[in-house]
């Protein structure tokens, strides 16, 4: 199954006594307005805290959520859980307090219990507690495995749970595990050794290690001594199988298990092609399992990938659908499946935008499902049988993000809503009325002392003949009779979209605190604009993209007096660090230049990168054929024409744009004298994490700048 990285992933949230003008278009504030605001500055952005996905109890009466409240001192860092009626009638509040983070909240099937996953106070692993909202008290330990417990889910008699957990294969129960991790330890040499692909996945060495399923009885965990988990998966042919694997996350792998609407068996993911992976796209199937125990039973079938499984209320089962047809993108859709023969009907199939999540009315007979859409992740809903699809409410700015539904009758629909100059919030969508309303509001005194302004929209029609959206993020004391220099801001992905969200990683207006404007835009191979447009980057990834980039700066100087046309920069992450060495390559407009993480050789890259098939369906074939993306569009085979001068970034742990990408650049800047800036972060992966590592990455972005824009 597809998996697109996001280089900037947001982090995002929202802040207001009512968020309606949000979604709607705001003036520009005058200049005066602005007066006794401060810019935005790190501090500021990273100490913002961070709302997570609601979960809704299910009369729909009340909502469970995580808040981080970050630190610069990690140790000092907490994320708790609180709760919130969801009709606004009560303030937020918390109900853990522990320094480490919970995840996972579920509740009860009667409404009165959540159960989640952490790691507190004698645990070595995460395991699962279950706190009693209704009676109080303290929040009960109710696993104690060594491999730890994840992604918990109640049975609809709220006499069992379903949970994941990591463990080595062939161990049947957790003594087996310790047992075998106990012998591991105790080897006097170490070496990793392999005989198929994947070796490495985003910032780690893979070991055989498997995500598997497990029921926990809770008659008994309910009582002193609690029951132990019975590992469903353990010693199946299935899990025996050489490429059998769940779907691949950043931080592992997810096996995505969910109980039949009798509790009688389990539906969950997995592939048995992982081991393929170096030459063929994986097929991920759904799959069943007595809750019981016993052999795993396919339940779709073919060459597609199938995942995410979720009963409705009426009990149907639906899934997410994407294709394996050599695209180097692929719409995801919903589609209904038959768990007898595993006969599929598709849902969204006139659908032209990818289904991010979906949830069900409590009569199962609307699907509310999110997705992007030109810079915006919008609220959909649907007819069970995917008809009459239609935005749930008028929306011109922002993203709707996590989302539940609870509710008995009515439908209570609870989502996270962030925009560029709004953090995640908690808000209550009515569906009837078309409207919202904020449940939290965590961070509105910071916001209101923060200079900024929403984004603004444009949209214009290429060399090419396609509409290209962009976003301009304003600089701090905006005055429209002023020229301010120009920052061309490039996205990663590529299958992934500029979006107006608040991020922490690439902020839009902590980029433009200097007083630049920065400008983001949608090139082709951008997602939220249709499946043919995110294709269209197939065997064409940097002429293309790069050309509509550089005339997007074009139009924004036409079209936008305030920006001076001297005076430009570029820089971008990932695939945005590929464009920045793509730049290097092709013009010299612009003063200086940006790359994170940013490759300089196609070929190379192929052959270190954690995952290789997809660059070469992008290239038209494998390197040694030499075909043309090979040759003409990779950067390092036009370094004759590298001018610009360039802040080179990455992370010494980033397995997906591996260091040698950044290395060869660097020599081949040196070899050639241009001016050059080299800075590698030895505890970062693709991303800068941390901290103090993210505070002097701005530092050192915003002073490159100032060094060739001046003040």
């Amino acid at each position: 199954m597809k998996r697109h990285l996001l280089f900037f992933a947001t982090l995002l949230s929202l802040a207001s006594t009512t968020l309606v003008s949000q979604i709607t278009k705001s003036p520009a504030p005058a200049a005066n307005e602005a007066k006794g605001k401060q810019p935005i500055t790190h501090e500021t952005m990273w100490l913002m805290k961070r709302v997570g996905a609601p979960a809704v109890s299910p009369d729909g009466k009340w909502v469970v959520f995580s808040v981080t409240e970050p630190s610069y001192d990690e140790k000092e860092q907490s994320t708790d859980i609180w709760l919130v009626p969801s009709d606004g009638s009560k303030k937020p509040r918390r109900i853990t307090a522990t320094k480490g983070g919970e995840s996972g909240m579920a509740w009860s099937p009667d409404g009165t219990k959540i159960v989640f996953a952490a790691k507190r106070e004698g645990d070595e692993t995460s395991q699962l507690y279950l706190l009693d909202i209704a009676g109080g008290g303290e929040a009960q330990r109710l696993t104690t495995l060594s491999t730890g417990a994840s992604s918990p889910e109640w049975r609809a008699d709220g006499k069992a749970l379903l949970f994941q957990s990591t463990v080595y294969p062939g161990a049947p129960d957790d003594e087996a595990n310790k047992k075998i991790a106990a012998e591991r330890k105790a080897r006097k040499y170490k070496a990793r050794v392999y005989e198929s692909f994947p070796i490495r996945q985003w910032d780690h060495w893979l070991d055989d290690m498997q995500a598997h399923v497990f029921v926990l009885p809770l008659d008994d965990a309910l009582m002193s001594k609690p029951a132990q988990p019975k590992d469903l998966l353990a010693n199946t042919v299935l899990v025996k199988q050489a490429g059998f694997a769940g779907v691949p996350g950043n931080s592992g792998y997810d096996v995505q298990p969910t109980w039949s609407p009798d509790g009688k068996t389990i539906v969950f993911t997995a592939t048995t092609e992982r081991n393929t992976t170096a030459f063929a796209e994986a097929s991920y199937h759904l799959w069943s399992v007595p809750a019981t125990g016993g052999e795993p039973k396919q339940i779709t079938k073919g060459k597609d990938s199938y995942g995410g499984a979720k009963f409705a209320p009426n009990g149907r089962l639906y899934c997410s659908f994407n294709p394996n047809n050599d695209k180097v993108y692929n719409l995801t859709r919903i589609a209904l499946i038959n768990p007898e023969n595993g006969e599929r009907t598709m849902i969204t199939s006139g659908f032209d935008r990818s289904v991010e999540s979906f949830e069900f009315s409590p009569d199962g007979g609307t699907i509310y499902f999110s997705a992007e859409d030109a810079g915006l992740v919008r609220l959909y809903g649907m007819s069970s049988t995917g008809e009459k699809i239609q935005p749930v409410l008028e929306q011109t700015a922002g993203c709707f993000n996590g989302f539940s539904i609870g509710g008995e009758k009515t439908t209570v629909l609870i989502a996270q809503y962030e925009t560029a100059v709004s953090p995640n919030e908690l808000v209550r969508v009515d569906v009837s009325a078309k409207r919202m309303n904020t449940l939290t509001d965590f961070n509105a005194e910071a916001l209101k002392s923060i200079d900024w302004q929403p984004l603004r929209h444009f949209t214009f029609t290429s060399n090419g003949g396609k509409a290209i959206h962009n976003m301009l993020a304003l600089p701090p004391a905006f005055d429209e009779k002023k020229k301010y220099p120009l920052f061309v801001l490039m996205h990663g992905g590529p299958s992934i979209m500029y979006r107006d969200a608040f991020g922490l990683r690439w902020n839009y207006h902590l980029l433009a605190q200097q007083g630049y404007v920065v400008l983001l835009t949608n090139y082709t191979g951008s997602t939220g604009f249709g499946e043919k447009f995110a294709q269209e980057i197939q065997g064409d990834p940097f002429v293309t993209p790069g050309n509509e980039i550089n005339q997007a700066a074009d139009e924004a100087i036409k079209r936008f007096s305030f920006i001076d046309a001297s005076r430009q920069v570029a820089g971008g992450a990932s695939y945005g660090g590929h464009l920045a060495n793509w730049m290097q390559a092709t013009t010299t407009r612009y003063k200086c230049l940006i790359s994170h993480a940013g490759l300089i050789n196609v070929e190379s890259q192929w052959g270190t990168s954690d995952a290789i098939y997809h660059r070469e369906v992008n290239a038209g074939g494998p390197v040694w054929e030499q075909g043309k993306v090979w040759r003409e569009q990779n950067p390092i085979r036009f370094a004759k024409n590298f001018k610009t001068p360039i802040l080179l970034t990455v992370g010494e742990n980033d397995f997906r744009v591996p260091i040698n990408q950044t290395l060869e650049n660097w020599s081949v800047l040196q070899r050639l004298q241009i001016p050059s800036k080299l800075i590698v972060f030895p505890d970062a992966n693709h991303w800068i994490l941390k901290p103090e590592d993210s505070r002097y990455f701005y530092q050192e972005v915003q002073a490159w700048l100032k060094k060739y824009l001046g003040n």
